[in-house]
């Protein structure tokens, strides 16, 4: 690696650290002031849990969140700088072309791009479960708890045979009422079960079926078997039958995938929501290449503004981007759009814009 390389590489990561390092105790002191009051309430908090349970993970969460307008910050930031002491002249003088001089910048956006893949997919989804548990435990008031407690009138598809049926099920007490369970060969209903009540037993994987009724339908003579009790298993948990949002945020990006892809075989109709999450897990960290390639363009031409009018032009794109990267991400929710699609949309149009500028930056 050059002395060029290295110079910039430096600076590139010195400048990002240092930017970071700024938002990310504003942030944290404008969490405190918020929640200072709900701290103080709980008197079996100690600093040392506020610290370790809560703090720690906010700060994995919004470094995370944080980053891409770090990124883009301090690349504007250092760049200009150079180009207002006229380094980079005097660089492109002794024979470097703008081509060359990126290269140090993609290998910094490189890096910053594969740490913060791995943070995402893994490491912060861990935090963020932490997280729920605290606010969840300490800072919610009872009339705003997040966890759903029951849910009424929920079905899902087991497998291509084998449907199930609940007209409620309460997730506390493990119990629900009015199930049914109906088990094809084709287009042909074989046997279903009902029962008045269910109950779930985690020790052993098992349901109870009280007050059961089991039909077996064959060609033109049924039977009924029914009785008090049956003990037995299927092909689901509790777990299964609830989709709230905040779940995707929980789950690692292995568990999120395979949730996705059971739930779909299961018959659940819109799981847009948990594939934006899976997704955008992927594109913004991706961002980093387009933000970077962006801030160098803008900043690399020296102008009579100084880095105060780089400075400007770049936020003002920073805030586009967040801007329609929340606009894509709620769109994606919707049931009827392509999340995919939608999710990758902020990185195409600035990707293109981010070519644009290289273009004219080159020329």
């Amino acid at each position: 690696m050059k002395i060029l390389d290295r110079y910039i590489l430096r600076k590139y990561f010195t400048s990002f650290i240092f930017t970071l390092l700024i938002l990310i105790p504003i942030a944290m002191a404008i969490d405190v002031s918020e929640k200072v009051g709900k701290f103080l309430k709980a008197e079996e908090l100690t600093v040392k849990e506020i610290i370790n349970d809560y703090y720690v993970h906010f700060i994995i969460n919004y470094g995370n969140t944080f980053m891409p307008l770090a990124l883009f910050i301090s690349v504007i930031m250092f760049t200009s700088k150079l180009s207002s002491n006229s380094e980079i002249i005097a660089i492109h003088s002794s024979g470097v072309s703008f081509k060359r001089f990126l290269k140090p910048y993609l290998i910094g956006a490189t890096i910053i791009t594969v740490i913060s893949l791995y943070a995402n997919h893994f490491v912060v989804p861990t935090s963020n479960k932490s997280l729920e548990k605290f606010e969840e435990t300490y800072l919610r008031s009872i009339y705003k708890k997040k966890a759903k407690s029951s849910v009424s009138k929920v079905s899902l598809q087991l497998s291509d045979d084998d449907y199930v049926y609940f007209g409620y099920f309460n997730f506390k007490t493990k119990n629900g009422y009015n199930f049914s369970y109906e088990h094809f060969d084709g287009n042909q209903m074989k046997y279903k079960i009902i029962a008045q009540n269910i109950r779930w037993n985690e020790k052993d994987s098992t349901y109870r079926l009280s007050t059961f009724r089991k039909r077996f339908i064959g060609i033109g003579k049924d039977s009924l078997d029914s009785g008090s009790f049956m003990d037995t298993t299927f092909n689901f948990q509790p777990k299964d039958l609830l989709y709230v949002d905040y779940l995707a945020r929980e789950m690692p990006s292995t568990e999120l995938g395979q949730h996705i892809r059971q739930s779909e075989n299961r018959g659940v109709k819109n799981l847009n929501n948990y594939k934006v999450e899976l997704y955008k897990r992927t594109s913004l960290p991706i961002s980093s290449f387009v933000l970077t390639l962006i801030a160098v363009t803008l900043a690399s031409k020296k102008r009579r503004g100084g880095i105060g009018y780089n400075l400007a032009a770049g936020i003002a794109l920073m805030f586009l981007y967040v801007f329609f990267m929340k606009v894509s991400e709620v769109l994606g929710s919707t049931a009827e759009s392509m999340p995919f699609l939608m999710v990758w949309m902020p990185n195409t149009i600035f990707g293109l814009i981010a070519v644009y500028l290289y273009i004219n930056a080159n020329k």
